[in-house]
């Protein structure tokens, strides 16, 4: 089994920062890509960012693009969702999630064969 455990949400101020951890254990998987999504009420999950096994490459929704930062540390078996000049409309629920396509960026959440149980942002004006 693959277990993934996101830590970092909270409250936060508009305009704010927060850093997402997201701890891989349990099976090794091979070279995983790294999604992060959100979901927000009333809304469907929404892809955030993706980075490849290397960190070579990463992809982000345009919401975020330029304030969100994805990365990894394949040592620790961590990726981090750097957020940083945070609106109210950032406000969901944050998963990670583990896609064994190799060398893929998907979008699509169902590509992602492994999730964690989520962690709350909230942004307030």
């Amino acid at each position: 089994q693959v277990q993934l455990v996101e830590s970092g949400g909270g409250l936060v101020q508009a305009g704010g920062s927060l850093r997402l951890s997201c701890v891989s254990s349990g099976r090794t998987l091979s070279r995983p890509s790294m999604g992060w999504f959100r979901q927000a009420p009333g809304k469907e999950r929404e892809f955030v960012a993706a980075i490849i096994w290397s960190g070579d490459s990463t992809y982000y929704a345009d919401s975020v693009k330029g304030r969100f930062t994805i990365s990894r540390d394949n040592a620790k078996n961590t990726v981090y969702l750097q957020m940083n000049s945070l609106a109210p409309e950032d406000t969901a629920v944050y998963y990670c999630a583990a896609d064994t396509t190799p060398g893929a960026l998907m979008v699509a959440a169902d590509w992602y064969e492994y999730w964690g149980q989520g962690t709350q942002v909230t942004v307030s004006l």
